[in-house]
């Protein structure tokens, strides 16, 4: 998903839902201990942006090419359709970016599915796309703040597969603070990784 074409040119603060925000579950490790994974919200929101997750239902209408009067021009795009196919309920899913002035769906973001926590560090991938209209005013990397707060809240590592001619989405990326190259998928795309972010770190 990551394929839009913004500038970063915002800096925004990640708020919470009406609920309360973030929600900590205790599981167990590996090793026998326990430690807290934080269950994202089911709505993210930033200075200009809300970002609920796709439920079931919306997945459907997206699959099915089902119109709203919600949807900005040119949404949704084939990716759109293709992130939609990945909502599940579960709080590590996609999610609608709908811009706060008018209402409009502009894309989608999120990540692909719960992080591993069998691994030594528990990771997650993590793509978004905006319709052309949205792009180059600074709403990716604004999702994109939004989404890896809820990883670091989670003590998890982040990747994300990039066509390498996307000098964008390459600058987003870079500027969020994914500066390994890991490997190219077998589509040529380029995996980038960020580290666990923590307080100290």
């Amino acid at each position: 998903m990551a394929d839009s074409h913004p500038r970063d040119d915002s800096r925004s603060v990640v708020g919470l839902d009406s609920a309360g925000g973030s929600r900590s579950v205790v599981g167990s490790d590996s090793a026998g201990g326990s430690r807290s994974v934080v269950e994202p919200v089911e709505t993210l929101r930033t200075a200009r942006l809300s970002l609920p997750l796709i439920t079931p239902a919306q997945a459907a209408d997206l699959r099915e090419g089902n119109r709203h009067p919600s949807f900005a021009p040119g949404f949704p795009r084939p990716d759109d359709i293709d992130a939609a196919s990945l909502a599940s309920g579960t709080p590590w899913g996609p999610r609608l970016v709908v811009r706060a002035h008018d209402g409009l769906v502009c894309g989608t973001a999120g990540f692909f599915g719960p992080p591993d926590q069998e691994a030594e560090v528990p990771e997650v991938e993590v793509g978004y796309g905006l319709v052309p209209e949205a792009r180059g005013r600074g709403v990716a990397s604004e999702v994109l703040a939004a989404l890896l707060a809820l990883a670091d809240e989670a003590a998890v590592r982040v990747r994300a597969s990039v066509a390498p001619d996307n000098a964008a989405s390459l600058r987003v990326l870079a500027k969020s603070g994914f500066t390994q190259l890991r490997s190219t998928t077998p589509e040529g795309e380029l995996v980038m990784v960020r580290p666990v972010r923590t307080e100290h770190g």
